[in-house]
């Protein structure tokens, strides 16, 4: 387990393509950290830099206290988890588990052996721990009955299990996973899901895992790494960055179905006004904002109301989710998304009129490039 800092790290591609710009972070011992953002955002640019395996170009990074800038990859002591599983195909399940341990010859074992001339000894001692790691990893990620099994005869979820036993083994100061859950379907990404979390609590060792499924990131890490071209966007519990983003990408990227946004002008009384609808903000959104403004809805806090009040809109399409519906509206060319519970009954092609319930998930945003959150409610 180790401490992992990013000072002012950054990477840049010849030709001037900069991938990753001044990415600051500390990644305390023991902590599970999520990069998360859209694809070609820098996240993955970023675990490989940690990694070893990508040369950054500006800032630095420590591993445990010391700068690892110019140690190659194999000497950071680090395992990583890819989203392919890059399994031996031509070895059993225990093979693939002890292979890179019996190549990296870890133990002192051997080097005491070689000194004292009793080899034979020394390869015992050393099959024994390796043995032990094995069946350790194999007991936790529950593949005790796949040990004979070669690849081909596993399903996608124990290959994968069998990736993060490969890693588990090793017993590095610091995980890393690169999209691992990727080639799943979605059940077998929820399971495991689950079980990287046990998995963490257990080992309480410091994982650094990307993704570009906010869902994903939202339900396994302590805290959220925001990413958006190359720049951290915001970093804080998934809890806060749901409810209190810092600008207007991270609201919109963060939350299923994503977030509703208005654009509008706000006056002294706290009216709102679109092109053709206005409507009354609390004092808690409006107070100290005027002018150009976008507002920001979460779909559970964009309910229907009665006629007169709110925004009318025409209902396109109900979506039926089990236990809850969501309602997707068009209004003024925009189109919206409103999630009601299942026990509400509406018909496609409607008239439906919609507001924000305040304190569910309502925001206002600078109408600029940068979209900075103004106020939450």
């Amino acid at each position: 387990m180790a401490e992992v800092v990013l000072e002012k790290a950054g990477k840049t591609y010849p030709g001037g393509v900069r991938a990753v710009e001044g990415f600051d972070l500390r990644i305390a011992d023991g902590e599970f950290v999520v990069l998360v953002g859209p694809s070609g955002c820098g996240k993955s640019t970023t675990l490989r830099m940690i990694a070893g395996l990508e040369e950054i170009t500006e800032g630095s990074i420590s591993i445990a206290g010391a700068v690892v800038n110019d140690v190659h990859a194999r000497d950071r002591d680090i395992a990583m988890v890819f989203q392919n599983y890059a399994l031996y195909p031509h070895m059993t399940v225990e093979r693939n588990l002890s292979f890179g341990l019996m190549r990296r010859r870890v133990h002192r074992s051997r080097l005491r052996a070689l000194l004292s001339s009793d080899y034979r000894t020394a390869m015992r001692e050393e099959s024994a721990a390796i043995d032990l790691r094995v069946s350790e990893a194999a007991r936790m990620l529950g593949i005790t009955d796949l040990l004979d099994r070669q690849p081909r005869a596993l399903s996608g979820g124990q290959r994968q299990r069998v990736a993060l036993g490969r890693a588990l083994v090793r017993a590095p100061q610091v995980f890393l996973f690169d999209e691992p859950l990727s080639n799943l379907d979605a059940k077998l990404r929820v399971e495991m899901r689950t079980e990287l979390r046990v998995l963490h609590r257990q080992l309480n060792s410091t994982m650094v895992y990307v993704t570009h499924d906010q869902e994903e990131a939202m339900t396994l890490g302590d805290r959220l790494v925001v990413m958006n071209e190359g720049v951290v966007q915001q970093i804080d519990a998934p809890t806060r960055i749901y409810s209190h983003p810092v600008n207007r990408f991270v609201a919109g990227f963060v939350g299923t179905p994503s977030m509703n946004f208005l654009e509008g002008t706000l006056d002294a009384q706290g009216v709102f006004a679109t092109d053709d609808s206005t409507i009354e903000l609390p004092s808690e959104l409006s107070t100290g904002h005027r002018g150009p403004v976008v507002l920001g809805v979460r779909p559970g806090a964009l309910q229907p109301c009665e006629e007169g009040r709110g925004w009318k809109c025409h209902l396109a399409a109900v979506e039926h989710l089990g236990d809850r519906v969501d309602l997707v509206l068009e209004h003024c060319g925009m189109q919206l998304v409103s999630r009601v519970e299942s026990s509400r009954s509406f018909q496609e092609g409607a008239t439906l009129w919609v507001e924000p319930k305040v304190g569910e998930g309502v925001h206002l945003f600078e109408r600029s490039k940068e979209g900075r959150t103004l106020a939450s409610a």
